[in-house]
């Protein structure tokens, strides 16, 4: 990334990003990018992402930037996290949501079997958080007028994907947050917007079931083909800058033209292929999946 050019887009502004872990993670990749345009930013995390993730590695590559520890599940935490960062910072022009989590797809538990205590908890961590984390950094006057706040989604909010589970209602909450607050915001000229991201193997993605196979739907469903998360870091920082301060309440997608597909030439040969050889198509179960006959 070092020979990349930078256009000094956020040059005198300040941030914080919520959630990076380690190399892989789009977080990671926004604070770095976000540091090499010109901010001076800080980074929050749960204090296991210290033993497990690389955070210290990432504070160091954004010039030490500071490290807050933050359950941004928890009210007292994200009060005193942005009191600290008042303290270490000052108010802020950015804030960056990139968290996420969800145990029931990490045990492989089916949709309609959820276990209901781990659906709250992915709402809260994965969507509400979002509500804590604006909700507070305007409490403690912690983010300056024309702010920008951005958190990742994916398109399974407004669609279905099988094994994204309990995760797809949380960026389904994650987005109406987005909305509620964005008039609210508005009379203070900050914005508040959400990136629908390509699959991206990232911890967090890399641990849904299938996910291989939906990256590689997605890459070939996708004209431009999926987005990297340093791609996405770069997007994000256009949403970060002063170049989108008319732009909010929106989710925006960053998913090689996914989102506007019906179907590529490579995805209808595909599909040709499979109806058309029936040990194939038993071999991927494709029966099982057939609408019922109607009687």
């Amino acid at each position: 990334m070092s020979d990349k050019t930078h256009y000094g887009l956020l040059k005198g502004k300040k941030g914080i990003v919520f959630g990076p872990l380690d190399e892989s993670s789009i977080g990671w990749q926004i604070a770095l990018h976000a540091h090499r345009e010109g901010a001076e930013i800080a980074i929050s995390n749960v204090a296991t992402a210290l033993r497990f993730g690389n955070v210290e590695e990432l504070a160091a590559l954004c010039g030490n930037a500071p490290i807050i520890v933050c359950d941004a599940s928890k009210n007292e935490d994200v009060d005193a996290c942005f009191r600290e960062l008042k303290e270490t910072l000052g108010a802020v022009d950015f804030i960056v949501h990139s968290i996420g989590m969800s145990q029931n797809i990490r045990k492989q538990l089916p949709y309609e079997d959820l276990n209901y205590e781990w659906f709250m908890r992915t709402l809260d961590v994965s969507g509400l958080s979002l509500h804590r984390l604006v909700a507070y950094a305007l409490k403690n006057e912690a983010i300056k007028d024309a702010g920008s706040i951005v958190a990742l989604s994916y398109i399974a909010s407004q669609r279905n994907y099988w094994t994204y589970s309990d995760m797809g209602d949380a960026k389904s909450l994650l987005e109406s947050i987005v909305r509620s607050f964005g008039p609210r915001l508005a009379q203070r000229g900050i914005r508040i917007n959400t990136i629908s991201q390509s699959p991206t193997y990232t911890k967090a993605g890399s641990g849904i079931p299938g996910f291989d196979k939906m990256y590689e739907y997605s890459d070939l469903m996708s004209p431009l083909g999926n987005a990297s998360a340093e791609e996405c870091a770069e997007y994000t920082m256009t949403l970060l800058s002063d170049l989108s301060r008319k732009v909010t309440m929106q989710n925006l997608f960053h998913d090689g033209g996914y989102s506007s597909m019906g179907a590529t030439i490579p995805m209808i040969k595909l599909a040709h292929e499979v109806l058309n050889d029936s040990e194939l198509a038993a071999k991927v179960g494709l029966d099982d999946f057939k609408p019922s006959a109607e009687a």
